[in-house]
């Protein structure tokens, strides 16, 4: 009888699996964290890089914040709903629009970095502080 083509294949080692589950975890993490200011982790992503950046065009803040366009088109949107960011003419282009936080989402992500850094700390709780380094390191050669 043929041994099968996947003999010796064990799912739960492979790199995709344990990054998948990796991030569930992260995801989690993340999400009951902010389950009461309903911010999701693409949401944080592009509040966080605008209060860093300032003003960005769309397609600049979805690059920084490694969103495809339909994606970021979707946080935008969401975000200019709650009124935390709004878009204005860029004063260099007028005819180019850039997106920015207005005060409430300035004050919101101001009062939330706290929450962030909980966030990563107990992501990483599992690990020890040498071992933090170098996966973060790794993580980002990856990336």
């Amino acid at each position: 009888m043929a041994e099968p083509e996947g003999a010796g294949y064990a799912l739960e080692v492979q790199v995709g699996h344990l990054l998948r589950r990796a991030h569930q975890r992260a995801t989690a993490i993340f999400l009951a964290a902010m389950q009461d200011h309903q911010v999701t982790p693409t949401q944080w992503a592009a509040l966080s890089m605008l209060r860093a950046e300032g003003s960005l065009s769309q397609n600049h803040l979805g690059r920084l914040t490694a969103m495809d366009p339909a994606t970021i088109q979707g946080v935008a949107r969401r975000l200019i709903a709650r009124k935390l960011i709004c878009r204005q003419a860029d004063l260099d282009d007028r005819r180019r629009a850039v997106l920015r936080l207005t005060e409430a989402g300035e004050k919101l992500v101001d009062g939330l970095y706290e929450t962030a850094f909980g966030i990563s700390r107990d992501t990483l709780a599992p690990l020890a502080e040498d071992e933090r380094e170098i996966f973060l390191s790794l993580l980002r050669r990856l990336s």
